[in-house]
């Protein structure tokens, strides 16, 4: 195959993916040829719904975190955008994945979420569409956590540390806040270790 048909075929091949992976809502995606399991897939962004490939978070230090609205727990948004700010030019990223899995606390649509997140915590870190994150049947980022870790969200809140390299490194429960020394310490640790 010539180099420009096989460019053009890779090309091809993978906006049929990624229009598949919007369809489907989320799907296991192999984008990148360095990417690591965890993150090889695609969710829809809250506030557009475009499809976003977690790769594009390969090399960073992640906190990913099942969010919702009218929780005891909602003022820890607070919390995830200070480290998120105080870290992000270290190579920290913050994901949200809202989730109505406890006590029907997300109710809301796509939009209303994002609005709320906006207006009310003036939420800069990536969020994604609503999903479940536990039960029978959890976003695949979410199953491939609960796998790696044994740990099942308990509630909203929860939290899985991943290091540079895709591997998840630690979860905490809902009741530890994102800015507790016990996740800003794992955070600086993890900022200060290469990539792989």
């Amino acid at each position: 195959m010539a180099p420009k048909t096989h460019y053009l075929f890779r090309l091809v091949f993978t906006w049929i993916i990624t229009l598949l992976a919007s369809l489907s809502g989320a799907q296991v995606v192999n984008a990148a040829p360095n990417c690591s399991p965890l993150l090889s897939q695609t969710f829809p962004r809250l506030q557009d719904e475009a499809p976003q490939n977690l790769c594009q978070y390969q090399g960073k230090v992640i906190l990913v975190v099942n969010t919702a609205s009218f929780c005891g727990f909602t003022s820890q948004y607070e919390g995830l955008e200070k480290v998120y700010a105080k870290y992000k030019d270290q190579g920290l990223v913050v994901l949200g994945f809202p989730s109505n899995d406890f006590g029907q606390q997300e109710p809301g649509s796509n939009k209303e979420i994002a609005d709320f997140c906006k207006n009310t915590y003036d939420v800069k870190f990536p969020m994604f569409a609503k999903s479940a994150v536990s039960g029978s049947n959890p976003n695949p980022l979410f199953k491939m956590l609960i796998a790696k870790t044994g740990t099942t969200p308990k509630w909203n809140f929860y939290k899985y540390l991943i290091d540079r390299n895709g591997n998840v490194v630690e979860s905490y429960s809902s009741m530890t806040k994102p800015t507790s020394s016990s996740v800003t310490a794992e955070i600086e640790k993890l900022l200060g270790e290469k990539a792989r």
